[in-house]
């Protein structure tokens, strides 16, 4: 009876794959050779030129994230899940500037007038050929699984205005630690975030996504409320602070960096 509650529970762990994490040592080695961090570690600039000369290996991650089933994925954790999609994001937005490097200054110079490349369905994953979009606004911005708004400090646009890709790569058994300090890193960078003239001046990633900000995360339900869970990092006073959480502070959101965040 004991021998058969063993085999049992050693199948339901194995069905429920949470020993099954994917693996993302090759990214992580190529993150630490090919990014380097600035700014006291509020940004980040890309050595596209190494990465193409990685670009095998770089493939070679690609392909692993490609072979990975829905109900694979469906086994794993949250963060584990999580953490898959935002590495698979940026690691194909790598690939798609490799496809025209160096001869572009910005990744919409991959775009058209009718689909930008962030709409270009170029990636396999989970079966179908799917786009940048697909995976930052359906799968995890879209399943109503995650409710995370620190993604948007995450996922990388290979843009200046964006905030820094990480010299590391994101694991499931750390991501809320790796999420609170990318966002704090980001909120620390006044060419991006600051408070002038009585007021906050914030990037434009608030704007385009308030909505996930104000949805209850910590109990922000407006955006005034989920800058001033992270005040520190913004630098205010305690004063600055109180009339934040109040709603009585001004927000504004300043022009956003399209260049290429290349070395």
């Amino acid at each position: 009876m004991l021998i058969r509650l063993l085999l049992s529970f050693l199948a339901l762990s194995l069905s429920s794959g949470a020993w099954a994490a994917h693996d993302h040592s090759d990214w992580d080695t190529l993150l630490k050779r090919n990014v380097v961090v600035t700014g006291g570690g509020t940004s980040s600039k890309v050595n596209y030129a190494r990465f193409q000369a990685d670009r095998a290996k770089l493939k070679t991650y690609l392909k692993s994230t490609s072979s990975v089933s829905q109900s694979t994925f469906n086994r794993w954790s949250k963060n584990d899940q999580l953490a898959f999609l935002i590495n698979a994001y940026n690691a194909w937005t790598v690939e798609l500037i490799l496809t025209k490097y160096p001869d572009l200054k910005s990744i919409k110079d991959l775009g058209s007038i009718i689909r930008s490349p962030w709409k270009q369905k170029f990636i396999p994953l989970f079966g179908k050929t799917v786009s940048l979009d697909h995976i930052e606004h359906t799968l995890i911005r879209g399943s109503g699984r995650y409710n995370e708004p620190r993604i948007h400090f995450a996922v990388n646009c290979a843009s200046i205005g964006c905030p820094a890709l990480r010299n590391s790569a994101y694991r499931g058994n750390a991501l809320p630690a790796q999420l609170n300090a990318a966002t704090k890193d980001f909120l620390r960078d006044r060419s991006r975030n600051r408070f002038k003239n009585g007021k906050l001046e914030v990037s434009n990633i608030f704007k385009w996504y308030r909505g996930d900000f104000e949805k209850g995360w910590r109990g922000a339900k407006n955006l005034n409320q989920f800058l001033a869970i992270y005040a520190n990092a913004l630098g205010l006073t305690k004063g600055e602070q109180a009339s934040l959480r109040s709603g009585k502070t001004g927000i504004s959101f300043l022009s956003y960096d399209w260049r290429l965040n290349g070395t």
